[in-house]
């Protein structure tokens, strides 16, 4: 394991047919689309074209469009859609024709977190500050997941980054003051910020959700250089509203697979329901991560706030949270007090855990996922999707950590706070790798499904009651849709990717080629402008 495919590789597993392109050109330039126009991604699966009205796109594919607004937005969107017969075996979707989709949730619930009373500490728990059971800090994620001094070394090749969506901004000022009190040996770090389609970082009006992020991503991993991704969401590239997170995440994917050198672990807090998504929208990001984890990139997810679903009184399909839900990246659950429970606040805030609608289990996670699902029986049968992709993986601590914000010190609480925590540790395992001449661990799940697992904390206590029931629960060992395998132990965990073999090199695939399509309807005022589109390709 840790064998990787180049950039050209990983590129080639998003490309589209060979035939695809000219097919579609050929119905674009029937339609007046000047070839000239048309704009490719750096993997080749976009192609990004300016249609001269509205009237053209309605013929392209036989729809009528109409402005749909609310609190003062505008979309343009209309309800059905066709294409030729000619394209079906290249176009899976055109989108966001007939999407009204909000935008991106951050995993963590809107106010500070109250506290919750642990259970009494054992033995074992003792070198563990007692402070940490009411508030987590860097140096509480260091003795909990056994880090103890550890410091990287800045490995060439070696980056940590994190990503944010919602207009979040990261603050500079703000991150030097919290390592300066508490990560004072990374007093004077910095980060980089990378803007995405047109993403910027307004340091003057910075967001609680990204600073958190950096705080413990980075404060945690320093001297590793490390990378804050913003990216627009609400704009499309030549800056109109109008745009989708589904949009945004595709922009995200290409860019990050267009980079000489791309961060071998990125954290991401943002995602929303997958019913969100149409199944062709979610199997393109997916394909998208499927790259990037052969690339050698270690993606992690949250898996959400929401227990099984939302805070409903009566008993309701669950719910699964999006991108996190794709087999292709590693989903992180929360646990809270020293002696790391599921975490849960009644009311509140909930570790996110499930089964996915759109994706069937991967055959690394059939064991587990078929001993729980003995174990589990008939119960909420109906409500969850017993033969989809199962999660969390993983987890960490994820209620109360403090945070300074505008000059007030509070707890925060989400698994956003337990992703970048969990990020920070698999970056510091790269620097174990890359000091020892070895490549990242790249896509985790595999290699921890098989043996990573034994070297993480098992979490047997708590559950993530939502959606009208108690959820799943995690009395069953490694209970995969509630933490997972756990909580890492850093010592015990560096011996393993030092000494583990290559014996048999597991990299994603994405499915079979095919197309999606974008299209782009500004608005001027009350009519519409010009249109552009997209061609997605896998």
């Amino acid at each position: 394991y840790g064998q990787h495919l180049s950039k050209d590789e990983a590129h080639e597993l998003m490309a589209p047919h060979p035939d695809t392109p000219d097919v579609v050109s050929q119905w674009l330039v029937f339609h007046g689309i000047d070839e000239a126009n048309i704009k490719y991604s750096s993997t080749g699966d976009f192609m990004t074209i300016s249609a001269p009205g509205v009237r053209v796109a309605e013929s392209m594919f036989d729809t009528d469009f109409h402005v749909y607004a609310d609190s003062g937005d505008a979309l343009a969107r209309t309800t059905k859609y066709s294409i030729p017969e000619v394209l079906h075996n290249h176009v899976n979707l055109v989108q966001p024709l007939v999407m009204l989709a909000p935008p991106p949730q951050a995993s963590k619930p809107a106010t500070p977190s109250s506290k919750i009373t642990s259970a009494d500490l054992s033995q074992e728990d003792n070198a563990v500050d007692p402070s940490c059971d009411y508030q987590i800090n860097p140096n509480c994620l260091r003795q909990l997941y056994n880090i103890g001094n550890y410091t990287a070394s800045p490995a060439k090749g070696n980056v940590i980054a994190v990503s944010a969506f919602e207009e979040q901004y990261a603050s500079y000022t703000d991150y030097a003051l919290f390592v300066e009190g508490y990560a004072p040996s990374a007093s004077g770090a910095n980060f980089s910020v990378v803007p995405i389609i047109g993403g910027i970082n307004d340091a003057t009006a910075p967001g609680v959700e990204a600073n958190l992020d950096i705080r413990y991503a980075f404060g945690l991993t320093w001297p590793i250089p490390a990378t804050f991704y913003t990216v627009d969401n609400y704009s499309d590239t030549a800056g109109n509203g109008n745009y989708t997170f589904a949009t945004a995440a595709l922009h995200y994917i290409d860019f990050l697979l267009d980079q000489t050198d791309i961060p071998p672990v990125i954290s991401n807090s943002y995602g929303n329901d997958e019913t969100i998504f149409t199944p062709a929208q979610a199997n393109k990001i997916c394909q998208g991560f499927a790259a990037l984890g052969a690339h050698g990139v270690s993606v992690l997810y949250s898996s959400g706030d929401n227990g099984v679903g939302y805070f409903y009184q009566e008993p309701t399909p669950f719910l699964i949270h999006f991108p996190g839900s794709c087999p292709y990246v590693t989903m992180v659950g929360m646990t809270t007090g020293i002696k790391e429970v599921s975490g849960t606040i009644t009311e509140f805030a909930s570790s996110g855990g499930g089964f996915s609608n759109y994706f069937p289990r991967p055959s690394y996670q059939d064991k587990q996922a078929n001993d729980y699902l003995s174990y589990l029986g008939d119960q909420y049968q109906g409500l969850y999707n017993s033969s989809g992709r199962g999660y969390s993986d993983v987890s960490a601590q994820g209620i109360d950590y403090l945070i300074e914000y505008y000059g007030y010190t509070y707890n925060e609480t989400g698994t956003s706070a337990a992703t970048p925590a969990f990020a920070a540790v698999i970056a510091l395992l790269n620097d174990v790798r890359m000091d020892a001449g070895k490549g990242p661990v790249g896509f985790l799940n595999p290699w921890l499904y098989s043996s990573g697992y034994a070297e993480l904390k098992d979490i047997t206590e708590g559950s993530n009651p939502s959606s009208g029931t108690n959820g799943f629960n995690s009395y069953f060992s490694t209970s995969v849709q509630v933490t997972g395998f756990g909580t890492p132990d850093f010592a015990k965990l560096k011996e393993l990717v030092i000494a583990q073999r290559v014996d048999r090199v597991d990299k994603p695939r994405p499915t079979s080629p095919s197309l999606i399509l974008y299209l782009q309807v500004n608005l001027n005022s009350r009519r519409f402008r010009s249109l552009s589109l997209i061609a997605l390709t896998s």
